[in-house]
């Protein structure tokens, strides 16, 4: 029988690492799940008694720290940040929802980043190789030349945030300028979605007291505008992008090595 070669050594890795996230990404929705229907049966509460259990807990003085972990894990379990922010700003309205979800979202893109840089592409999704290669290929040589800049406009044109922090990551980009970059960029984006959790009356909505006072429209108003502005500030960005970026898409762009970072701080690829 002929002998079958072996996978090359960067699939088998990546496989492992997607399977390695996708059991932790398991192992979290199975605890949560656990504790939520171990406190339902134990107390007799029903679903919405239990919602607003856990959002009396997130009030308590360790609730911010208790959010900002779970915004920190947040990317692991594969959950949405956008809706860790609407609850923040829901619970503790404008600033310090603004604040404690700033926290957690940077804490998590540091999470990412070096989940990336440790597994590589084995995080990055499969299902997407044209649009991934073209990514790579558009912001390779920006995150090379200037990190700080390529990070700031992929968070300002609103790219998927996960997928930016593990291609961050992958390409082994300077921490530095990485979540400098995240920080400021990341700023309009959770601005207005902690104005649209702020303006929800969080315990009318769980109680089920439906009502026109359910929702600030001054709030939901600010949010609205920020979110169109928003969105019109990346389509310019955008456009302002295609015109400085020049595609550099490698045909075996899977096949090839993540850079390293020599004692300058610069990147350099290993062919």
């Amino acid at each position: 029988m002929p002998h079958q070669p072996s996978a090359p050594l960067h699939r088998r890795d990546g496989s492992l690492a997607r399977h390695r996230q996708t059991i932790i990404a398991g192992a979290i929705w199975l605890a949560l799940a656990g504790g939520f229907l171990g406190y339902s049966l134990s107390s007799g509460a029903s679903l919405a008694e239990t919602l607003q259990a856990a959002i009396d807990l997130l009030r308590t003085p360790s609730g911010p720290l208790i959010y900002i972990l779970i915004y920190t894990l947040r990317p692991l379990a594969f959950f949405s940040a956008v809706i860790v922010t609407l609850i923040g700003g829901a619970i503790w309205g404008p600033l310090w929802g603004t604040v404690f979800a700033i926290i957690g979202s940077n804490m998590s893109a540091t999470l990412a980043y070096w989940f990336g840089r440790a597994f590589g592409s084995g995080v990055l999704p499969e299902g997407k190789a044209g649009a991934l290669e073209g990514m790579v290929g558009r912001y390779t040589r920006r995150l090379q030349a200037n990190a700080f800049s390529a990070i700031l406009m992929m968070r300002l044109i609103y790219l998927p945030y996960d997928l930016v922090n593990y291609l961050a990551g992958f390409l082994r980009v300077p921490y530095r300028p990485y979540l400098l970059g995240s920080v400021i960029g990341a700023l309009p984006g959770t601005l207005t979605f902690t104005l649209a959790g702020a303006s929800l009356a969080l315990d009318d909505i769980l109680a089920g007291r439906f009502s026109v006072s359910v929702v600030n429209p001054w709030t939901l108003a600010s949010s609205a505008g920020l979110f169109v502005a928003g969105i019109v500030i990346a389509r310019m960005l955008r456009r302002k992008e295609q015109q400085l970026t020049t595609p550099v898409v490698s045909a075996d762009f899977p096949h090839t090595s993540p850079p390293t970072e020599d004692s300058s701080g610069t990147l350099e690829r290993i062919p």
